[in-house]
């Protein structure tokens, strides 16, 4: 069974960053798509970056295009979200997710994620 570690949120000043960290278990992390997705109180679930199996292609949304990173270190199970400028309305927990997918153009629709972690808050605040 896949299972899904999330960490490295927190407490960040505007402007700051962060390097959040999903580390995936019982399986090769290039084995699975993985997304980055997250929820702000009172907002629905947002799919904010992913990650595909057959090139490490990667997508963002826009609300994070050129301030966030994705990327997969298969050496270490592990796929890293590089958040940088971050702004207040990123405040949010972000979750981790798989899906066994091979695909050219990895998706960041969360109804398509088969395994989820269980989210780790990101606040940012002065």
């Amino acid at each position: 069974q896949l299972q899904i570690v999330e960490s490295g949120g927190g407490l960040v000043q505007p402007g700051g960053s962060l390097r959040l960290s999903c580390v995936v278990s019982g399986f090769p992390v290039n084995y699975y798509e993985i997304g980055w997705f997250r929820q702000a109180p009172g907002k629905e679930r947002e799919g904010i970056s992913c990650i595909n199996t057959i090139s490490s292609s990667t997508n963002y949304a826009d609300s994070v295009k050129g301030r966030f990173t994705i990327s997969r270190d298969n050496a270490k199970n592990t796929v890293y979200l590089q958040m940088n400028s971050l702004k207040p309305e990123d405040t949010a927990v972000y979750y981790c997710a798989a899906v066994r997918l091979f695909q050219q153009t990895c998706t960041r629709n969360g109804p398509s994620y088969d395994f989820w972690g269980q989210g780790t808050q990101v606040t940012v605040s002065s």
